[in-house]
C-alpha cells in the first residue's frame, strides 16, 4: 500500500518549472555607463521520452542554474552572446564569471598577497559585457543545477551526456531569447576547453547551430599530453617548460629572463629530451649525465633527483620536491603559488595551494552575489566543486581508446571556416600545461589555410591567470579584441 501511495504522489506531483528572477543593473566601463539586466535561476531540461514505440511525453530531466547578462537596448541580431562554463569535471561557472567575464568580480589577492576574508565584490570595469551579452551555465551537480525528482545525476557526468545537457541549455535560451542570428561564442576553462571543443561539433551537427568562435582558456583537448602513465612519454616532455617557468618565479634561474629559460626549456623538450627518453639502456652514460645535468638546471630540481627518477619528473611530485629545500610546496593549477605541508618527507602534495588560496574568496562572493544582489532564492548548497561528480566522470566513449576532443574540433573548423579559435595558457600552469597546448593544436586534422583561425595568448601566470591583476587587464583586452572580430558584424 505504502509502494501505490508513493507511485500515486510521483505521478501527480506538479511538474518543476523555472524560476528565473530578473534585476537591473549597471556598470561603468571606459566612462560609458552600462545598463544591463541579469536573469538568473534554473532551466528545466526536458526529453522527448518514447517507450516500446510510444510517446510519452516531453519529460522534465534536470533543472540547470545559468545567469546571463544582456545589454539593455542592444539590437539582439548584432549583439554577440557568449556562453560560458568551467570545468572540473564537476566545476561550476564560478570562477569565469567572478574572475574575469562578468560584469562584477572577486577580489582574493593574489600569490603571496592574499586577500583576507571576509572578502568582497567590486564592479568588473574590464568586462566582456561591453561587448558581448554572456551566459554562464552550471552542469547539472554544479551550482544550484541538478537532476529533477527520480532522475539519476549520475546520467549526467559522463563526456556525452554532458555535452547533450549542455547543448540543450544552450539550444533554449538561444530560442526562447531570440538569438539564433546573433554572433555566438563558447568560452571554457579547463575541461571546460574539452566540452567546448565537443559541443561547437554537437551544436552543428545536432542542432545546425554554428558558432563564430571558442575561447579556450588553459585548455585540455588530448588528455594524452597530460596524463602520466607507464610507457607514455609525452607528457614529461611537455610539461618541461613549465616547470621551467614555475623554477624561474621562484628565484632559481637567478637573473635569466624568462623568455631565456622557456626558449631553452623549448628547444630542449622537443629535440633532444624525447630522444633521451626513447633510447632507454641504450643512452651511454656521458649521455645521461648531460642529459640529467639539463634537466636539473631546468626544473631547479637537483641532480641526485633527477637520475634518481630516471630522467622522469612527474607533475605532482615536482610540485611536491622543488621547494623541499624551502619547506613550502607549489601550486597545481598555479606554481606561483606556495604552500605548507605537515610532513616534508612526503613525495605528493596533500592539497594543491592554488586550490586553498583562492576558495575562500570565490564561494563567499558567489553566495553572497547570488541572493543579495541578484536576488535569487534557493537553499540548497552551491556547489563550487563537486569532488564526487569528478571522481565518478565517465569517459565511456573513449573505453579503447585515450580521452581527445582534437578530432571534433577539427571536424567543426573543416565544417565551418569561419569558426575562430582563441587559446589562453598560462606560463606557470601545471594543470594544462602551455607547451602541451601547442603540442596539440599543432596535430589539428585542419587545412593549412584554417591554420590562420587559431590564435594564441600567453601570460605570466597560471590556471585562472586572471587572479594576477596584469594577467587579467591584459587577458580581457585580448578576449574582448577576438569576440570584436570574430563577430563578423
Amino acid at each position: 500500500m505504502a509502494s501505490q501511495d508513493a507511485a500515486d504522489e510521483q505521478q501527480t506531483a506538479p511538474d518543476p518549472i523555472d524560476d528565473l528572477v530578473t534585476t537591473a543593473h549597471s556598470v561603468t566601463v571606459r566612462r560609458r555607463k552600462l545598463d544591463y539586466t541579469a536573469t538568473t535561476g534554473r532551466l528545466v531540461l526536458r526529453k522527448e521520452v518514447v517507450t516500446d514505440g510510444k510517446f510519452d511525453g516531453h519529460l522534465p530531466k534536470a533543472e540547470v542554474f545559468v545567469t546571463a547578462y544582456t545589454l539593455d537596448g542592444a539590437d539582439p541580431a548584432q549583439r554577440p552572446v557568449t556562453f560560458a562554463f568551467n570545468g572540473g569535471p564537476g566545476s561550476a561557472s564560478i570562477w569565469l564569471h567572478l574572475g574575469v567575464l562578468g560584469p562584477r568580480r572577486v577580489v582574493s589577492g593574489d600569490a603571496g598577497d592574499l586577500a583576507a576574508p571576509p572578502y568582497g565584490l567590486v564592479d568588473n570595469a574590464e568586462t566582456l559585457l561591453a561587448h558581448s551579452d554572456l551566459v554562464f551555465i552550471d552542469p547539472v551537480s554544479t551550482g544550484y543545477s541538478r537532476a529533477v525528482k527520480g532522475e539519476k545525476p549520475g546520467d549526467y557526468h559522463g563526456f556525452q551526456a554532458d555535452l547533450e545537457s549542455v547543448g540543450e541549455v544552450i539550444r533554449l535560451w538561444t530560442t526562447r531569447n531570440g538569438r539564433w542570428v546573433s554572433p555566438k561564442f563558447l568560452a571554457g576553462e579547463s575541461y571546460g576547453t574539452t566540452r567546448a571543443a565537443g559541443l561547437a561539433q554537437h551544436l552543428q551537427s545536432r542542432h545546425g547551430m554554428y558558432l563564430n568562435g571558442l575561447m579556450l582558456i588553459s585548455a585540455v583537448l588530448d588528455f594524452s599530453t597530460l596524463v602520466f602513465s607507464e610507457g607514455n612519454d609525452l607528457p614529461y616532455t611537455l610539461f618541461l617548460p613549465t616547470y621551467a617557468a614555475i623554477a624561474h618565479y621562484h628565484g632559481l634561474h637567478g637573473d635569466r629572463p624568462l623568455a631565456e629559460v622557456l626558449a631553452e626549456a623549448e628547444e630542449f623538450a622537443a629535440r633532444d629530451y624525447p630522444h633521451a627518453l626513447s633510447q632507454g639502456s641504450r643512452l651511454s652514460t656521458q649521455d645521461r649525465s648531460a642529459v640529467v645535468a639539463k634537466l636539473a638546471r631546468l626544473t631547479g630540481l637537483s641532480e641526485d633527483y633527477v637520475d634518481r627518477v630516471d630522467l622522469r619528473v612527474e607533475h605532482i611530485r615536482f610540485f611536491t620536491e622543488l621547494l623541499r629545500h624551502r619547506r613550502q610546496t607549489v601550486g597545481r593549477l598555479d606554481g606561483r603559488f606556495t604552500g605548507w605541508e605537515a610532513d616534508y618527507g612526503g613525495e605528493r602534495l596533500t592539497e594543491d595551494p592554488t586550490t586553498t588560496a583562492i576558495m575562500g574568496a570565490y564561494t563567499a562572493g558567489i553566495n553572497h552575489y547570488l541572493h543579495t544582489e541578484l536576488a535569487y532564492p534557493n537553499d540548497l548548497p552551491y556547489e563550487v566543486l563537486s569532488m564526487q561528480v569528478n571522481r565518478d566522470w565517465s569517459y565511456k566513449e573513449f573505453e579503447n581508446a585515450h580521452v581527445t576532443v582534437a578530432h571534433k574540433l577539427a571536424a567543426a573548423m573543416r565544417g565551418n571556416p569561419h569558426l575562430k579559435i582563441h587559446v589562453a595558457s598560462g606560463y606557470t600552469d601545471g594543470a594544462t600545461p602551455y607547451f602541451a597546448t601547442e603540442h596539440t593544436l599543432a596535430q589539428l586534422r585542419i587545412p593549412t589555410e584554417l591554420r590562420d583561425n587559431i590564435e594564441v595568448a600567453y601570460y605570466p601566470a597560471g590556471h585562472m591567470m586572471y587572479v594576477h591583476e596584469p594577467s587579467r587587464i591584459q587577458q580581457a583586452k585580448d578576449l574582448a579584441a577576438f569576440v570584436k572580430k570574430a563577430a563578423n558584424r
